[in-house]
């Protein structure tokens, strides 16, 4: 274990050596968040290519409508005076003063140029300057519309990533001091996951250009999460088996390496499942999602590394101090009272535990009978920003306009304006991209339009931002359908082949199916009885149900992969309690569970299994009890990014691990294994095979 604080050192350099090259650049899309396929995404397409057509750009440029809305502070007439100075004001914005019917208000549509989402930003800010530069005493402006949303949709991350970053790492540093008790060791971990989440922030936007693949603002900001999530998980796991085997011998390097082998095997297969389960967002047909599902799978991996590969190396290189002021040290047995009567109470009352914990899942399951998908545009922030507020006064002085459209594309102009106009829209010529006559619509939602054209003979396609949140519930629907059997078969054959065992497998893929369910119920409770929201977002279950299946396995997978090592120990056992070769390298491990029943010795198959199991939860209640508590504060840290979708994934991520530890976990799968005995394994019968072959000398 003494190269460890060599290729610590060789990866730390690598890693600054990857930040110092720095972040490729975000590439500008605006189609990137809108699903494959679809009308409005078609729609945006053909937009972006109009505005190429009439600039003359070489593929970047992309025009979007804004309406600058001037309006009397208090809601008083504009006056003449007025009027001409906003005339004036008009001219300088490239636009035609329209003032409403009243004269209370008026509003200067324009056209806003950009070469992406920042730019397109930038422009909004410079227009909404100029709008309110020297106006008439009384009058103010906004400005909503297309490219004002987009902006401010853009906007709300400017500093928001900055924001939680800081508080996901200020959570994880006090939950890492509460854990370990020491003012030192807590920096350890904390400063290897910290760097490691900054390799993979500059990293996944190399591999996702190289792969052109494409993301948005918010996946530096997931990203960090799950890294400083999983990779703190992995290190609590690591440390703790660590300070286990310090307690069995005075060589630090010795204790590493037995603590890092079983660690790595364990850790190795969860993270592996956790790849397996965010990869399935490449299912998805909208490209920002599956560029979250690229960019998970690189943080995953960063996170193992760093974990597993440079923290051993640290930990070693500053000896057992670091654990002060409870200090290892050779002979101490260690203590796990709490986690004893835990143990002790399932092994008494397998199924009042099974039967209970299953009752209490269920009730949960019952809240997601309720959900509904589907928010607004102006139900997306959680501040409404100036372009939500302005579209809503728009629409009350011009009853008429829409500060976001619909735009038609059509092949008959002449029958689709007939169409729409029968319907009751106001139609408005756009110009032409590719062969097709572009429109303006305004007084007809999205499904009254496509309605309206359905007897169109010509081919018609129906956008606009209204269209892009039809179309992505739409999308949503389609991704929930093949991405939750997609992960639920992949995990479940991740488990097969990790523990060579059907029926353990199944049920430990059902247990993390009710618990989504249970998560998605008890996190719409809490969204519409606490938070007030309406509805959940359509992306809302699929990014939880996701990330709840790929990290909610690890505790299972850490709980049975250390019982299934366990049993194995109990028996291999010999007359004397010593071990043979199969037993070896769990030193340290919990020699009572359930109060102190639990004794080494020659144990039959099923009895091996049923007192692994306690020994494990024994001997790993604590440190993946304090790993779920983290795990969990670190997505609720997601509320933090100003977007209702963030806040609600925090939510019903929060409230899953919560219960995938302390139920699941404690106590469901545990009693199971209480009930079940060497079964669990099936058809494999491991320790069968263990009592039949001789015992080690």
């Amino acid at each position: 274990m003494k190269a460890f604080r060599w290729l610590a050192v060789l990866l730390i350099a690598l890693g600054v050596g990857a930040m110092a090259i720095g972040a490729a650049d975000k590439p500008n899309s605006p189609t990137a968040t809108l699903p494959d396929g679809f009308d409005s995404t078609r729609i945006a397409e053909l937009q972006q290519q109009a505005s190429e057509d009439e600039a003359g750009s070489d593929g970047e440029a992309n025009s979007q409508a804004a309406v600058v809305l001037f309006n009397t502070e208090d809601g008083a007439t504009l006056q003449p005076d007025a009027l001409a100075a906003l005339q004036t004001r008009a001219e300088e914005l490239g636009g035609p003063l329209i003032p409403s019917e009243d004269a209370t208000a008026a509003i200067v549509p324009v056209e806003v140029t950009s070469e992406g989402l920042t730019e397109n930003a930038d422009a909004v800010t410079e227009l909404r300057d100029d709008a309110a530069a020297d106006l008439p005493d009384g009058v103010a402006s906004q400005v909503t519309g297309p490219a004002a949303v987009e902006a401010d949709l853009s906007g709300v991350f400017s500093g928001a990533n900055v924001l939680l970053l800081s508080v996901t790492g200020a959570i994880v540093a006090v939950l890492l001091i509460v854990t370990y008790r020491s003012p030192v060791l807590w920096l350890l971990p904390l400063i290897v996951i910290g760097i490691a989440d900054r390799v993979a922030a500059t990293v996944f936007t190399w591999v996702l250009s190289a792969t052109g693949t494409v993301w948005n603002e918010s996946t530096a900001g997931i990203l960090s999460v799950l890294v400083f999530g999983a990779g703190t998980n992995y290190a609590l796991l690591l440390i703790s088996r660590y300070r286990e085997e310090l307690a069995a011998t005075d060589d630090r390097f010795a204790a590493m390496a037995r603590a890092w082998a079983p660690t790595l095997r364990t850790v190795t297969a969860s993270a592996s499942t956790v790849v397996l389960g965010v990869a399935c967002l490449l299912a998805s047909v909208v490209p920002t999602t599956r560029g979250l599902g690229l960019s998970a799978m690189i943080g995953i991996v960063v996170a193992f590394i760093f974990a597993m590969f440079v923290l051993p190396g640290v930990l070693v290189t500053f000896g057992r101090w670091v654990f002060w002021p409870r200090i290892p040290k050779v002979g101490d047995e260690p203590e796990h009272k709490l986690w004893d009567r835990v143990a002790g109470f399932v092994e008494k009352k397998p199924v009042a535990v099974t039967a209970t914990s299953l009752i209490v899942i269920g009730a949960a399951c019952t809240g997601a009978l309720g959900i509904t998908t589907g928010i607004v545009q102006s139900d997306q922030f959680l501040d409404t920003p100036e372009s939500i507020t302005a579209a809503e006064n728009l629409e009350e002085a011009f009853p008429e306009q829409d500060a976001t459209p619909a735009q038609v594309a059509t092949r008959d102009a002449a029958a689709a304006t007939t169409a729409l106009e029968d319907a009751g829209a106001t139609v408005r010529e756009q110009g032409a991209a590719d062969d097709y006559a572009m429109l303006s619509v305004s007084n007809l939602d999205t499904t009254a339009a496509r309605e309206a054209l359905s007897g169109v003979g010509a081919e018609s396609l129906v956008g606009g931002q209204d269209a892009q949140l039809v179309d992505a519930e739409e999308a949503a629907a389609r991704d929930r359908t093949v991405v939750f059997p997609l992960i639920l078969g992949l995990i479940f054959i991740a488990l097969v082949f990790l523990l060579r065992s059907c029926l353990a497998a199944l049920i430990m893929t059902a247990t993390v199916l009710l618990t989504n369910i249970a998560a998605l119920g008890l996190g719409w409770w809490a969204s519409t009885g606490i938070f007030g929201f309406d509805r959940f977002d359509s992306t809302t279950p699929l990014y939880a149900f996701v990330f709840l299946v790929a990290l909610g396995i690890d505790y299972s997978i850490f709980l049975v992969a250390r019982a299934k090592e366990e049993a194995a120990q109990l028996a291999s056992a010999k007359p004397d309690g010593s071990v043979g070769e199969v037993g070896a390298g769990t030193a340290g491990a919990s020699k009572a569970a359930a109060g102190g029943s639990v004794a080494v010795g020659i144990a039959a198959p099923g009895e091996a299994t049923r007192r692994g199991v306690l020994r494990a939860l024994s001997a790993t209640g604590g440190v993946i009890t304090s790993a779920g508590i983290l795990l969990a504060s670190v997505f609720a840290a997601l509320g933090v990014l100003p977007l209702v979708v963030f806040a609600q994934i925090g939510i019903v991520i929060f409230l899953g691990v919560l219960l995938d530890t302390l139920v699941v976990r404690t106590l469901l799968i545990p009693a199971v294994v209480q009930l079940l005995g060497e079964k669990f394994w099936w058809p494999a019968k491991p320790f069968t095979k263990v009592q039949k072959e001789p015992t080690a000398a």
